[in-house]
């Protein structure tokens, strides 16, 4: 069973690594400059460094749906630098799960592929797509619906540690981000982590710099740059989130129970 992932972000590898490890073959596409906060578990990377291993999954870079194909005989998860999802229409796979978090619906269509699922807000089931999982932390993360949407964004990042908001650290202005600190760094309140045009990116609590956009990256102000885990767990930086594997086995059941429209 071949499925195509949009998407290749953390909670997009969260749900790769369910998917992969559950005997499903894997491609995923993402965009030529990724904006990942969390790069260490994003198979993104692998379309930046031409490879990258999250826990004990390798993806590589690809740079044809043929490509691909061939990569996966190989036992790895191949990225596509393929924003649109135009492989699609060459792979003819039998999911598509559109994992972007764009918090909205960027292009796909129920009938991409015989099974069709979306992640987040943004997608209806019965609409665009055939099941839609929840992500938002809570009783509910993880849910598959297969009637009506996801929560809607609230714009609050879920509890973590206590903190929920004050996790996340935002461009300070718009411009070139300029990454002080690197993932993985022990940050006090106060600490500096990244500068754009000469503003300042202030930590906003104490903990591991978990999450952080890479140098260079053009950003506006108020967008999402980097994240801070209050637990201060070192190992939580390279490891899958609990939410990522959470939606990640929502969307495998999704791809079970739906399965009899590929037979």
């Amino acid at each position: 069973m071949l499925v195509v992932i949009r998407g290749a972000g953390d909670i997009a590898t969260g749900v790769a690594l369910r998917l992969r490890r559950a005997g499903l073959s894997v491609v995923m596409t993402d965009l030529e400059q990724p904006t990942a906060i969390r790069r260490t578990v994003a198979f993104s990377q692998a379309i930046v460094r031409g490879e990258a291993t999250v826990e004990d999954i390798t993806a590589r870079r690809a740079e044809r749906p043929k490509e691909a194909l061939e990569l996966l005989r190989g036992g790895v998860i191949p990225v596509l630098a393929d924003p649109r999802g135009d492989c699609v229409r060459v792979l003819r796979p039998a999911a598509v799960v559109d994992a972007i978090l764009a918090k909205k619906n960027l292009g796909t269509k129920r009938d991409d592929a015989p099974v069709v699922v979306g992640v987040g807000p943004g997608f209806t089931a019965g609409e665009d797509c055939h099941a839609v999982v929840e992500t938002m932390r809570g009783h509910y993360l993880g849910r598959v619906l297969y009637q009506g949407s996801a929560q809607p964004n609230t714009g609050i990042p879920g509890l973590i540690g206590g903190f929920a908001g004050e996790r996340v650290l935002r461009a300070p202005a718009d411009g070139v981000f300029r990454m002080l600190l690197d993932i993985g760094a022990e940050v006090r309140a106060g600490d500096v982590a990244a500068e754009v045009a000469g503003v300042p990116m202030v930590c906003t609590l104490d903990g591991v710099l978990r999450g952080i956009l890479p140098d260079g990256t053009p950003v506006r102000k108020g967008m999402k740059a980097g994240d801070i885990d209050p637990r201060c767990k070192l190992e939580h930086c390279y490891c899958a989130s609990d939410k990522a594997l959470a939606v990640g086995g929502g969307v495998l059941e999704a791809l079970l129970c739906l399965s009899g429209a590929l037979r």
